[in-house]
């Protein structure tokens, strides 16, 4: 494994194609630190980011099993963005009623609070909650980022500017403009609930 030490990662990456188990070893050593601190700096917990860090070397293994690895020289970017876009998917899946405040400080939610969870508001929050996530998809991808980051993984602006390697005011722009996008979808659809959504 000493001699693996001196070659770059693309070759690494050549050899493990052609069956040599030790150059990914190489690979995994060399980038697991870096993966695993975009992961945490997300999900900020410990155990969560250790699966999270063996997803994305699975998804690494796949990819370049399955020969459609094709980042040519840009080895540890790759991980850092698989890493990174696990734990976005991670608080995805399991936060699925986020609290997203508009920029004057109310809810998008405000009104949805239900006396009796009957059946019939149980349907609305649904499908209020569905056609959220709709709208939070058709986002670019900059600003869908920030917002999961925000609302979905209770990050601060600091935090998140560190993680996607921006200035806070360039993260605070691009929640503004991911708020000012979801209106916009909200008027364009012309929800019958529009109302319940406070904006």
């Amino acid at each position: 494994m000493e001699n693996y030490k001196k070659i770059d990662d693309s070759t690494l990456v050549k050899m493990y194609q052609k069956g040599d188990e030790s150059a990914f070893e190489q690979l995994l050593q060399r980038h697991k630190s870096k993966a695993f601190t975009a992961i945490l700096l997300i999900v900020k917990d410990y155990y969560t980011a250790e699966d999270l860090l063996q997803e994305t070397f699975i998804k690494i293994i796949q990819t370049i099993k399955g020969g459609k690895y094709n980042e040519e020289g840009k080895f540890q970017p790759w991980v850092v963005r698989i890493a990174h876009n696990l734990a976005i998917d991670y608080f995805r899946r399991e936060k699925r009623y986020p609290v997203i405040m508009m920029e004057d400080g109310t809810s998008l939610f405000n009104n949805l609070k239900f006396a009796e969870e009957s059946v019939e508001s149980l349907q609305v929050r649904e499908e209020l909650h569905s056609q959220l996530k709709f709208f939070i998809q058709r986002l670019p991808e900059k600003q869908r980022e920030v917002l999961i980051m925000r609302h979905y993984a209770d990050m601060s602006f600091q935090e998140i500017a560190k993680a996607t390697d921006v200035s806070v005011n360039t993260a605070l722009g691009r929640m503004r403009y991911a708020l000012i996008n979801i209106k916009k979808q909200i008027h364009k659809y012309g929800l019958n609930y529009e109302k319940k959504f406070q904006i």
